[in-house]
């Protein structure tokens, strides 16, 4: 099966969506979902990507949300 997500640099970052789903780092198991998506026309048969998409977006808010904090703490020292 070949991707359809084979783009080119400047195409991702005409997208916003494309470019802010790359900066998490989830970009793969985002492109593997749609990939799913399209092939089954039924999101309830692409659960485990979803559930990996998921787990890859929460562990990267977590992170974020630990750098944001820490910076806030040093700012106010």
């Amino acid at each position: 099966m070949t991707s359809t997500h084979n783009r080119s640099r400047s195409e991702d970052e005409d997208d916003p969506v494309d470019g802010m789903i790359s900066r998490t780092g989830c970009a793969q198991l985002h492109y593997a979902l749609q990939d799913c998506m399209a092939e089954h026309q039924d999101w309830r048969k692409c659960q485990a990507e979803v559930q990996k998409f998921k787990e890859c977006m929460t562990s990267y808010q977590n992170t974020r949300k630990e750098q944001l904090l820490k910076q806030r703490t040093t700012a106010t020292q």
